[in-house]
């Protein structure tokens, strides 16, 4: 009986002495995962803002803001975004929206982009809603 209990006493210091190993390692990566927690992430460089090139070969692509006004009057709605513009011109059928991006010289902004839709938001062609945006304006 004195060879059982020793046997018992070296099971359960065998135990304890595993449970003291898987404890260290337990908290060994638990201090690991908490401190790159608490680590700074990396910052993601921005992503250059680069226009959209015109897509389409339109008469206002290309125009400058002083040139919308000269057309079509003041716009209803100016949005600056970065270094972009957008100018909102709405008449009485139709909205036209004229994106604008630096291009060239510095702070030369010029249309790349135009989306016209009736006032219904139903889809209009750009050169019917110039043409009527032009004939208010005049």
């Amino acid at each position: 009986m004195n060879q059982t209990h020793s046997a018992k006493s070296l099971d359960c210091f065998a135990a304890l002495a595993m449970t003291g190993n898987v404890m260290r390692h337990f908290i060994a990566l638990s201090l690991t995962l908490a401190v790159a927690a608490c680590a700074p992430r990396p910052q993601q460089a921005p992503a250059p803002e680069t226009p959209p090139q015109p897509q389409e070969a339109g008469s206002l692509v290309g125009l400058t803001p002083q040139e919308l006004v000269a057309r079509f009057g003041r716009p209803a709605l100016q949005i600056h975004e970065g270094s972009s513009l957008k100018l909102q011109f709405r008449g009485s059928r139709c909205v036209l929206d004229a994106y604008l991006y630096p291009s060239g010289s510095p702070g030369a902004l010029k249309v790349t982009h135009v989306d016209t839709r009736l006032r219904t938001g139903g889809d209009i062609a750009q050169t019917t809603c110039v043409a009527w945006l032009r004939e208010e304006a005049s």
